[in-house]
């Protein structure tokens, strides 16, 4: 598997640019049927979009 890094100016809707925004109903409905981890932070999504460097959960 090909390590993903995050680039710059590229984290719009990012769990942790919603966080540091303080918005936590909106990633509420981002973690309900979690299927990647991302490997810089350990946060959970169920979309690979809204992590910075995505891996599969399985």
């Amino acid at each position: 598997m090909s390590e993903k890094k995050c680039k710059p100016g590229e984290h719009k809707g990012h769990i942790c640019v919603l966080a540091s925004e303080g918005r936590f109903e909106e990633i509420k409905q981002l973690l309900k049927k979690p299927k990647y981890v991302c490997f810089n932070c350990g946060r959970v999504a169920s979309s690979e979009k809204n992590l910075c460097n995505p891996m599969p959960l399985d």
